[in-house]
C-alpha cells in the first residue's frame, strides 16, 4: 500500500511518509529492545491441587469469606497474619496458610475511617516489628448520575499490634482531579489511582507502588508505578513519586504517569482491553520479581484471564518481560486478584516472597500450584 502510494505522491511527500516509517520503526525496536527477549524469561506452569480458601471476611451466615482485593500476609514469630478486605478488611492468623483461623476473623480498627471503603492491599513489618499497611479507598465522585462513580486512591497507615489497629498516615497517591469522566462508560470508576500492590526493593531503599491507572487520557492508563524512599515510610505524604518519561518526576497526589503496561482499549469506554491489578512478589527460585495482572476486556470488567510477567530490578520499569496468559477464564467463572502465596513456613514465605512452588489465589480462592522454571529449566 505504501508504495502505491509513494508513486503519485510528490517527492517530499513521499520523504516525509518513509521518514515517518522509518521513525516509527526505530520507536518500536527500541521500545522491543527494552524488554526481555522471550529465551531469557521465566516460565509460570499451574497444575492442579484441591481446593484452599483464604477465611475472607466473613459475617454471620456467610458460607465463603469474602476476598475483593489483593491479600496481603506476614510473619511474626511463628504466627502468620492475613488480611482479606471487601471495603473493610478482616484480620485472622495461624500456623501457616493451610492453618488459618477463620472463625477467629475480626475486623480491623482504623482510628480514621474513610467514606468508600479502606481495603488493606499490601503490608510490610520493619525489623522494630512495626507494620506498614496501604489501602485502597474509593471517592465518591460524580453521584449525581444513575449509578454512582467512585475515583480510587492509595492511603498510607500503620500498627503496632500485627494490623489489629492502625494509624492513618494519609492519603499519598491520587490522580488529578481533571483527569476524571463524568462521562464514562465504566460501570466502576470515573478515574482514580487503585488496585495497587507495595513492595520494597531488596535493599530497602525505596517501596514501589504498582497500581492501576484510570486516568481520562488513553496515553496514561494502565499499570503505572511510584515509589517512596524506605526512610520515609512513617512520614510518606509528600515522598511519593510517579514514573513518568523515564524518571521519578511527579509528585503522588496529582501527578501524571508513564505506564509500564499501556491499555489497548479505553477505560472509559464499553471495549476495554487493559491490564490491571497488580500484584507482585520477590522469587527466591528465579532471583526475580514476579507479577500477576487481570485482563478486562469490557466495562463492567469482564475477566479475560490472568497473566505472569517477570523483572530483576524493581527500579527499572522498562524490564518488565511481556506478559504472557497463564490461566484463561474459559469457563466464565474466574474471579480477579491474582496472586502467588508461598508454601514454605520456615522460609516465612507470603504474598511477597515465594519459592519455585506456590499457591495460586485468584480472588481469596486457589485450586492451583504455579511452578516458576527459570529460562532453559525442565520441569522435574
Amino acid at each position: 500500500m505504501v508504495s502505491q502510494m509513494s508513486a503519485t505522491l510528490p517527492f517530499a511527500r513521499r520523504r516525509s511518509v518513509w521518514s515517518a516509517l522509518a521513525v516509527l520503526l526505530f520507536l518500536f525496536l527500541v521500545a522491543l529492545s527494552q524488554r526481555p527477549a522471550l529465551a531469557q524469561v521465566p516460565t509460570a506452569l499451574l497444575r492442579e491441587v484441591p481446593d484452599l480458601r483464604f477465611p475472607g471476611i466473613s459475617e454471620p451466615g456467610d458460607h465463603y469469606g469474602v476476598s475483593d482485593s489483593n491479600s496481603p500476609a506476614h510473619w511474626d514469630g511463628n504466627t502468620l497474619f492475613l488480611f482479606n478486605s471487601d471495603g473493610y478488611a478482616w484480620w485472622s492468623c495461624g500456623e501457616d496458610l493451610f492453618n488459618l483461623v477463620g472463625s477467629g476473623s475480626v475486623p480491623v480498627v482504623f482510628d480514621h475511617v474513610l467514606e468508600g471503603g479502606q481495603w488493606i492491599e499490601s503490608t510490610w513489618k520493619a525489623d522494630d516489628g512495626t507494620l506498614y499497611g496501604w489501602y485502597h479507598n474509593e471517592l465518591g465522585v460524580f453521584m449525581e448520575r444513575d449509578w454512582p462513580l467512585r475515583a480510587p486512591r492509595i492511603g498510607a497507615a500503620r500498627s503496632y499490634d500485627n494490623g489489629l489497629t492502625w494509624q492513618d498516615l494519609g492519603i499519598i497517591v491520587e490522580a488529578p482531579v481533571n483527569s476524571l469522566r463524568d462521562d464514562t462508560d465504566n460501570y466502576y470508576f470515573a478515574g482514580g489511582n487503585g488496585d495497587f500492590c507495595v513492595i520494597p526493593d531488596e535493599q530497602h531503599e525505596y517501596f514501589y507502588f504498582y497500581f492501576s491507572s484510570y486516568y481520562s487520557d488513553v496515553a496514561e492508563q494502565g499499570v503505572a508505578v511510584a515509589r517512596m524512599p524506605y526512610a520515609d515510610r512513617d512520614n510518606p505524604m509528600g515522598h511519593v513519586w510517579k514514573w513518568r518519561d523515564g524518571q521519578w518526576s511527579e509528585p503522588g497526589l496529582g501527578g501524571s504517569v508513564t505506564p509500564v503496561y499501556s491499555v489497548a482499549g479505553d477505560w472509559h469506554g464499553f471495549d476495554v482491553d487493559a491490564l490491571w491489578g497488580p500484584s507482585i512478589h520477590w522469587n527466591s527460585h528465579l532471583n526475580q520479581y514476579v507479577m500477576l495482572l487481570n485482563h478486562a476486556v469490557n466495562n463492567w470488567w469482564a475477566q479475560e484471564g490472568v497473566f505472569v510477567a517477570f523483572n530483576p530490578d524493581l527500579s527499572n520499569p522498562d524490564g518488565w518481560s511481556a506478559p504472557t496468559e497463564i490461566l484463561a477464564n474459559d469457563d466464565g467463572l474466574l474471579g480477579w486478584y491474582p496472586q502467588v502465596f508461598g508454601l514454605s513456613a520456615e522460609d516465612r514465605e507470603t504474598d511477597k516472597r515465594a519459592g519455585q512452588i506456590a499457591r495460586l489465589f485468584v480472588q481469596g480462592y486457589s485450586r492451583w500450584e504455579i511452578l516458576f522454571l527459570r529460562p532453559g529449566e525442565e520441569l522435574e
